[in-house]
């Protein structure tokens, strides 16, 4: 039967969106990089941004409050300390609270216990200023809170790929480019109109947020910022920027110095996100076919049409569920007295190195020693027992689900969600409330030699799979 109605895919729901600047003092603790030379920052590329985004139902029945901040992660305790804080400032309890992350690995390491590193003097005050700022761009956000109607849109962009590669001279995987696994991605657009005017948009996509690694010293938003301006000065309107399950995905063009390339990769997303926004149907019409008409040819005549009261009514739907996934450890999980004595062990040998000139030597200690510090911060927060409880949320916005995971599973989550789903808008959101859980790779990768993400995954083989599940369970309930 040909198809005689094409839904605009669309929300209805009250939504304010604000941001404030959050760029540290140059000359803060950097090195996010094992092979990085450098501890401080020496300048700034661009600024970092907190953006603060709260969506309720149009009854007011309960509020969401979106953080997203331009930073690569928190471990645990600054972590908690951010939502307790942060909680207490706003008047939120944590179940309207959700923080995540752009990601960027050049915004420097938030570790309170870096304070003896040079620079990390300053880390302290500058985690403890992070609140207040959220709280003021939530105030502000409260007050340009509207009713507002969300259009969704969607395309592909190359600017990522997948980035387990077999490096097949050395016999083992490497985590960079993989042209033999070289597939669009899914970039997803949401124009927020509200009084027949744009206010807000909001860009999805699955990249790693890595063009700039240990040779870059700038404090950077990485491809983040210049996607944002290139939106932001066509809409004039601000844009949000939401990272997509990428695990196993970077950047094709990454791990450089040089801040043009971050710039070009961001200006590759953002037209893609422009063009989308380019052929969106007004808001809160559907194109509908009015039937022929009769010139030289019989042409087939559509319109915009404005939505029927039952279609209102259908794009104000609005659920939510917090989701508590149980997922086994990794029987090889290092335990914490072992890992501590590694630890030790590989500073010694960094220090006999270097004091033996043997710098290429030195150089790669210096990395491992990084490795397994950080090894350390993921081990010690870790729940008792034999599973980790992996929060998780979903929610239904009218014609759209969205969903959010703590940690960073592989694309694979984002792909059978759109799989399970093609008639609905998908926003997927990563880095939701923390990453204690580190990565979530897909069954197969544990088994492939030396791969990153395995190695520093926290849980068995068959969480992504068994994460997957449970959310898909949840929106098949709400499916209709």
């Amino acid at each position: 039967m040909s198809t005689t109605i094409v839904r605009t895919p669309s929300s209805r729901c009250e939504f304010g969106i604000a941001f404030t600047d959050i760029t540290p003092p140059v000359g803060m603790y950097h090195r996010m990089w094992g092979a990085a030379a450098h501890d401080r920052s020496t300048g700034i590329h661009r600024p970092l941004r907190a953006t603060v985004v709260v969506m309720r139902p149009l009854d007011r029945s309960r509020q969401t409050v979106l953080v997203s901040l331009d930073h690569c992660l928190l471990r645990a305790p600054e972590m908690e300390a951010l939502l307790s804080e942060t909680c207490r400032l706003t008047g939120l309890s944590y179940s309207e609270l959700l923080v995540t992350f752009s990601h960027t690995h050049s915004a420097g390491y938030l570790s309170r216990d870096r304070a003896d590193c040079p620079g990390g003097d300053l880390i302290g005050a500058y985690l403890d200023s992070l609140p207040g700022k959220i709280d003021e761009a939530f105030r502000a956000a409260q007050l340009s809170s509207q009713p507002a109607t969300l259009t969704y849109g969607s395309t592909t962009c190359e600017m990522g790929c997948q980035r387990d590669y077999l490096d097949e001279a050395r016999g083992h995987y490497v985590c960079g480019f993989n042209p033999d696994a070289a597939t669009p991605l899914p970039l997803n657009v949401v124009r927020v109109t509200a009084a027949n005017a744009v206010v807000a948009t909001i860009v999805n996509y699955p990249c790693h947020t890595t063009t700039l690694a240990w040779e870059n010293t700038l404090v950077s938003p990485d491809y983040v910022g210049t996607l944002r301006d290139v939106v932001e000065r066509e809409t004039a309107t601000p844009c949000l920027f939401l990272l997509a399950p990428c695990g196993d995905i970077g950047p094709r063009d990454g791990y450089v110095g040089d801040t043009s390339v971050a710039d070009r990769n961001g200006r590759q997303v953002g037209f893609a996100a422009l063009s989308v926004l380019a052929g969106m149907n007004p808001a809160e019409t559907d194109h509908v076919y009015q039937g022929p008409v009769f010139s030289g040819a019989t042409l087939g005549n559509w319109r915009h049409q404005p939505w029927t009261a039952e279609r209102f009514a259908s794009t104000a739907v609005a659920k939510q569920a917090a989701l508590t996934v149980p997922l086994p450890y990794l029987s090889s999980l290092p335990k914490l007295a072992a890992a501590e004595q590694r630890h030790r062990e590989l500073i010694g040998e960094e220090r006999t190195a270097r004091e033996a000139g043997r710098g290429e030597d030195s150089a790669t200690l210096r990395a491992k020693v990084e490795r397994q510090r950080r090894l350390l911060d993921r081990i010690r927060p870790l729940p008792q027992g034999d599973n980790y409880p992996l929060p998780t949320w979903a929610w239904q916005w009218g014609d759209a689900f969205w969903f959010a995971a703590e940690g960073e599973p592989y694309h694979q989550l984002q792909s059978e969600m759109i799989r399970q789903f093609p008639h609905r808008p998908l926003i997927a959101i990563t880095l939701a409330n923390g990453t204690n859980v580190s990565y979530l790779p897909t069954r197969e990768a544990y088994s492939k030699p030396q791969l990153y993400q395995p190695e520093v995954a926290m849980v068995a083989p068959g969480g992504l799979e068994t994460l997957t599940e449970a959310i898909g369970r949840q929106l098949s309930e709400w499916d209709s």
